[in-house]
């Protein structure tokens, strides 16, 4: 074009005002539609994770010894327990909450609030003391807890303690197990793509003192050697102004529910037992479950975070043994392509040697889920966040490095959540690790 067209174009757009107003309006409208639209990044800006007092800690020998003055566990049952927490990969420094260090135990509504306050509030305090954030600003609220929700709830203490706004938006989810966490993160990011430039708190715990069980069913003893204290508080953010000071970003959740089978329903499974005593019963099947419900995630999630080639063999695999060789063994894709760290829930020994070996992950690949329930036993939903202080501990997060959150629970479920580093990740002060680390990775017996 020339000056001679563009002038005859000014000169045509001078006479029809009305299409040069209505295209105008049209672009308008949908660039502001697709402002609004456009999925919202959500950050971590920082997290914390609660570490109980010296005097709550539970060496085996005590653990043992109280259990055998309860007069509540026949010798079998004794013996059993003896037995799971030598395989357990559980350390001797692990911690049981105020009520269970007493003979006899002292299990009460009353202790079970102090045990939830404590978790709660002490990692909320460390929280808010580090990121330097006004608990007023906080626009939404997300608490998870399995076995423990009293009237009122979780979410209802911590808007009365830190005197929360009268209008924020709280959830309390209850009875979803292991895996709540990372449903109680997919929930925060679903809420913060409809609340604009706003907060949210994701706190995840479990409850033990009113859980603890006191009869002499073997499947329904396992909870008492792997569960202990422990809980999260994470703050996220939808303001673009918070990527600069935030951790991470979160890319993709994926979620797997196999509720409609009923042995993965009842695999997890809270019961009483034929005298009348409540517990949580463990299936013998649940690794395989819990197996069958990995297979489904990834396949859902390998799509999104795996490389081309990776999914071509794969697809490949899938194709040959469907049509030629149905005995042919499926293809596992390489997940150390896509992630550079893995903070697989610390639910037990025999689930972190299960994912290691299914995903042919290296040893330093699940180095912090060991040494995560070597040190603070299963904390249920909360042990993710444990790990990932502990990477950020040894100083291995690096701008750029994506790191997988997989976690199990009772339903049964396995949920999946994607993070990505925005830079060099330092720990926080008063990271759980802080005083230990330095004595990480320790040599775990076989």
């Amino acid at each position: 074009m020339n000056i001679k067209d563009l002038r005859q174009l000014w000169i045509h757009l001078q006479y029809n005002l009305v299409t040069v107003i209505t295209c105008s309006a049209f672009l308008v409208f949908g660039f502001t539609v697709f402002i609004m639209t456009r999925p919202r990044p959500v950050y971590l800006i920082d997290y914390s994770c609660y570490r109980a007092p010296d005097h709550l800690k539970a060496p085996f020998n005590q653990f043992m010894e109280h259990s055998r003055l309860t007069g509540d566990f026949d010798d079998t049952s004794l013996e059993f327990q003896r037995k799971i927490l030598e395989r357990s990969g559980l350390g001797e420094e692990t911690y049981v909450p105020e009520a269970m260090h007493y003979i006899p135990p002292r299990p009460s509504m009353a202790a079970a609030r102090e045990e939830a306050e404590q978790v709660m509030f002490g990692a909320l305090d460390n929280l808010f003391t580090n990121t330097q954030v006004n608990p007023k600003s906080i626009g939404i609220l997300v608490v998870n807890c399995s076995l423990f929700n009293p009237t009122p709830s979780l979410s209802a203490m911590i808007v009365n303690k830190y005197r929360l706004r009268g209008n924020i938006r709280s959830f309390n989810l209850g009875g979803m197990g292991c895996s709540a966490g990372v449903i109680a993160i997919d929930l925060a990011k679903d809420m913060l793509q409809v609340h604009r430039n706003t907060y949210a708190v994701v706190v995840s715990t479990e409850n033990i003192t009113q859980n603890w069980y006191f009869g002499n069913k073997k499947s329904m003893l396992i909870p008492n050697c792997l569960f202990r204290v422990g809980g999260s508080a994470v703050l996220l953010s939808n303001e673009s102004a918070d990527k600069r000071k935030g951790k991470y970003k979160l890319v993709h959740v994926v979620r797997t529910h196999r509720g409609a089978d009923d042995k993965a329903f009842r695999c997890v499974y809270q019961e009483q037992d034929d005298a009348g005593k409540t517990g949580v019963s463990l299936s013998k099947d649940l690794m395989a479950i819990a197996g069958g419900a990995l297979k489904t995630n990834i396949t859902t999630l390998g799509p999104l975070v795996l490389p081309i080639s990776e999914q071509l063999l794969f697809f490949a695999t899938l194709v040959v043994k469907k049509l030629l060789n149905k005995k042919m063994m499926p293809y596992i894709p390489d997940f150390k392509l896509a992630f550079d760290h893995f903070c697989i829930h610390a639910g037990g020994r025999a689930v972190i040697d299960e994912l290691e070996k299914n995903l042919q992950l290296l040893p330093v690949h699940v180095e912090a889920s060991r040494m995560t329930l070597h040190r603070f036993g299963n904390t249920s939903s909360s042990s993710i966040w444990y790990e990932l202080a502990y990477i950020e501990a040894k100083q291995r997060m690096q701008k750029g490095n994506r790191v997988w959150q997989i976690a199990f629970g009772s339903g049964f479920k396995c949920n999946s959540a994607v993070w990505e580093a925005l830079r060099d990740v330092k720990p926080s002060c008063n990271s759980p690790w802080e005083d230990c680390i330095d004595m990480y990775p320790v040599k775990l017996v076989a």
